[in-house]
């Protein structure tokens, strides 16, 4: 009981100072960040880097130790794509006009193919109970380009339902790598896309790049590869008709260049350091983060629930809320009668939104030893406290004192706390967590605004957003003047949401590496006790190079390979631990 007495009254005492967090202070930055000035705060533009710059000053006013370089910690990330001055595709001796009748796909992989062409139908190679249907059973596609209609035959019959997993191009594309085509050329038939419109050459996720050249072309490039009076329309119609392979060599010669560039970005953590007073509890660190990204001015591909609207996304809620949340706390910290004992770290993370990659960065090259990491507290999304005055706390099975000690704090606050135990989550605080870090995580929960451009600073609930805010202080006081230890414990695997209906059919049982994007395998980042890849011997840190033969190179490649799976199979997994390569069987 002792150690539960002692902080509860060192929480209590600094309740004066908890009371100065005021909404005027609050507003005055979630006005600033939320600007439409800011641009929507995306990072690698020079307006998050006005963020960044207001964030660290702040940092500085508060007599904060800036870390990093004068308090940034800079890391690159993809931002775009460009196509270099050397695209070009011949057939035979006809010079196409790129971007006029073909395309590089954002996922296709640099460089020259010469050689032949074979048509493939979909490309499906599918060997299931209920469809069995191999595009390639009669042709030899080795070391040539591949002609493959894109999506699926139109037919009335439930057999579409089953296709839907081999549809995709880049799972068309991984089927004729792995039978050892050079090149892809995709085309889109009438009943697929009536006008043949050419594939944006836009970055977003899920275009991690291929080995191979992968070319989109138009129908009249199509028609003028196969021989004689062939049509790709009619092709589509005998295959939607048949249900069946209609494969060829064309004798056609294709001459193709892919020469595409992601555009790398800096972007920058702002990291600062308030030293604790005690001399031993002080080679502790509490980190308390946030992020302050969002999603520009929205578009496909930029996480907007409103893709198709291009507006300034403000992010005021997401999360300019837990920002200043973050910058009043540090405020506070400027008294020097209420030193903590342990020491704090402040960081506000980009990145957030496109995968963690700011706290998955700042793990993988931390600036304080995270061995001796405490706690990290993560406020995202703290504006918006509905009627019902309720604050979510995710995380709080991650210590085995968490639960006791926050039922103690309830009678600190009016809020109503709403508790839930799991570790993982889609913000920054999962990073810490796989680091076996205790993490809690305080939100007033996602809203109709939420990533649309609509979440703006008069939406705010300032009056609630002091009592979160006050609330997070005194937690994080309570925890800097614990002397006791937390007891860090896994909470297992998230449950799986698939109120889309689009679930994978079968479950490997792994959580896959955040910010991940060296194309060098899956990495795991933790295994489901009791799971598949668990029994199989899986560890975490492992990384999964190949499922039953073909090239994993990244998640995007993991979820393809993993759709066309069933419950009950065996595969094998090829994985690398550190130097060592080992092929794993695991029965799903």
């Amino acid at each position: 009981m002792k150690f539960l007495i002692i902080p509860l009254i060192i929480a209590s005492s600094f309740m004066i100072n908890a009371q100065s967090i005021n909404k005027n202070d609050l507003k005055t930055h979630i006005s600033f960040l939320a600007s439409d000035s800011l641009k929507g705060r995306k990072p690698g533009t020079k307006e998050m880097k006005v963020a960044a710059d207001y964030i660290r000053r702040e940092f500085k006013n508060n007599d904060l130790t800036l870390l990093g370089e004068n308090g940034y910690q800079y890391f690159d990330i993809t931002t775009g794509i460009k196509a270099n001055s050397n695209n070009h595709l011949y057939i035979n001796k006809f010079s196409c006009k790129t971007f006029e009748d073909n395309t590089p796909l954002p996922f296709s992989g640099n460089g020259t193919v010469s050689g032949k062409v074979v048509f493939a139908g979909y490309g499906f190679d599918i060997n299931t109970d209920k469809i069995k249907w191999n595009d390639y059973k009669n042709i030899e596609v080795k070391n040539k380009w591949v002609l493959i209609l894109r999506g699926i035959p139109e037919t009335s019959t439930k057999d579409d339902n089953e296709l839907e997993p081999y549809s995709s191009d880049r799972s068309k594309v991984m089927t004729a790598i792995k039978k050892g085509a050079s090149g892809v050329l995709l085309v889109s038939g009438e009943k697929f896309d009536k006008k043949d419109m050419l594939s944006e050459l836009k970055y977003g996720r899920g275009n991690a790049q291929v080995e191979i050249p992968v070319i989109q072309i138009k129908r009249n490039l199509a028609n003028k590869i196969l021989p004689g009076k062939k049509k790709i329309t009619d092709l589509e119609t005998e295959l939607a008709e048949n249900k069946k392979p209609v494969s060829f060599e064309t004798k056609t010669k294709v001459k193709g260049t892919v020469n595409i560039e992601y555009i790398k970005t800096r972007t920058q953590n702002i990291v600062a350091l308030l030293p604790g007073n005690n001399k031993t509890l002080s080679q502790e660190y509490i980190i308390v983060g946030a992020h302050y990204d969002h999603l520009g001015l929205g578009g496909k591909n930029s996480g907007s629930r409103m893709p198709d609207t291009i507006a300034v996304h403000n992010g005021a809620d997401d999360n300019a809320s837990g920002v200043a949340s973050l910058l009043e706390i540090a405020q506070k910290f400027k008294d020097k009668n209420i030193r903590p004992d342990r020491s704090i770290l402040f960081i506000a993370f980009s990145g957030e939104e496109t995968g963690l990659l700011g706290s998955a960065y700042f793990v993988s090259h931390p600036l304080i030893d995270l061995k001796k990491a405490y706690l990290m507290i993560n406020l995202d999304m703290t504006g918006r406290l509905k009627d019902n005055n309720t604050v979510t706390i995710a995380g709080t099975g991650t210590a085995k004192e968490f639960e006791k000690i926050l039922e103690k704090l309830k009678d600190k606050t009016d809020l109503k706390l709403s508790f839930s135990p799991g570790g993982y989550g889609a913000s920054d605080h999962s990073s810490f967590y796989m680091e076996d870090i205790p993490v809690l995580f305080l939100n007033t929960g996602a809203h109709e605004d939420y990533h649309t451009p609509f979440d703006d600073t008069e939406k705010i609930n300032f009056e609630g957003q002091v009592k979160v805010t006050k609330f997070a202080f005194e937690l994080l006081k309570y925890f800097a003047g614990n002397n006791e230890s937390l007891t860090y414990q896994s909470t297992g695997m998230p449950k799986k949401n698939n109120a889309s209906g689009r679930g994978l059919k079968v479950t490997l049982g792994v959580i896959p590496g955040f910010g991940d994007t060296e194309n060098k395998g899956l990495r795991i980042d933790g295994t489901k006790k009791g799971g598949p890849a668990e029994i199989s011997g899986i560890k975490r840190g492992d990384y999964i190079t190949a499922i039953n033969g073909e090239k994993i190179a990244n998640i995007y490649d993991y979820m393809e390979v993993l759709n066309k799976l069933k419950k009950g199979q065996k595969i094998t997994v090829n994985i690398t631990r550190k130097d060592k390569k080992l092929v794993l069987p695991v029965q799903l």
